[in-house]
């Protein structure tokens, strides 16, 4: 049968495909002492460029961990590194950091994934204070949890990279300088 011989090939392909992938998660899992989710590699990657003390366990409710230094030192923050963005924020109302910071790819329409891939890059850089964007959201009768929705005008008034709309974070060039090492990585 032609079609089952070609579908063997899709597979025997993929599947070296993914003999490669777990080579290269199993390096960055060794380089960031977690498992190599984009998650954790979010963390990682703001731990170095924002100054952050990671908190010890991965599953520390609501924190991540704080700023060691700089205009937030000491104050608690939730890391989401989101390589797909598409307005959505993941909220635990069991544990309210004092900052929201979220590393964002391209901005992605709510379609179809078909055809498609999901890079691991870094186009822009939010940052909300969460008193006010959860007083906003309640404000606005918005549902707060998993996939909170946030509307463009809030993400806008957030950025931080590569816009400097939200004061409360400034960049500095080594900084701006590391976070484009994750921009354009799409190849």
């Amino acid at each position: 049968m032609p079609g089952v011989e070609r579908d063997r090939e899709r597979l025997i392909e993929l599947a070296h495909l993914i003999q490669e992938r777990n080579r290269v998660e199993a390096a960055m899992a060794a380089h960031i002492g977690r498992p190599a989710h984009s998650g954790h590699i979010g963390e990682f990657i703001a731990s170095l460029v924002f100054d952050i003390e990671l908190e010890q366990s991965a599953t520390n409710k609501g924190s991540d961990g704080f700023f060691r230094s700089g205009p937030l030192a000491d104050e608690s923050v939730n890391i989401k590194f989101y390589p797909r963005h598409g307005g959505l924020l993941d909220i635990n109302q069991d544990g309210i950091p004092d900052w929201f910071l979220v590393l964002g790819g391209p901005w992605t329409p709510a379609i179809t994934s078909r055809g498609s891939s999901s890079p691991w890059v870094i186009e822009h850089v939010f940052l909300f204070r969460s008193t006010e964007l959860l007083a906003h959201l309640k404000e606005r009768g918005v549902k707060i949890g998993v996939a909170t929705s946030i509307i463009r005008r809030q993400w806008d008034a957030a950025e931080v990279y590569p816009r400097e709309a939200n004061d409360a974070l400034p960049l500095e060039e080594a900084q701006r300088d590391m976070l484009g090492l994750f921009s354009g990585l799409s190849g």
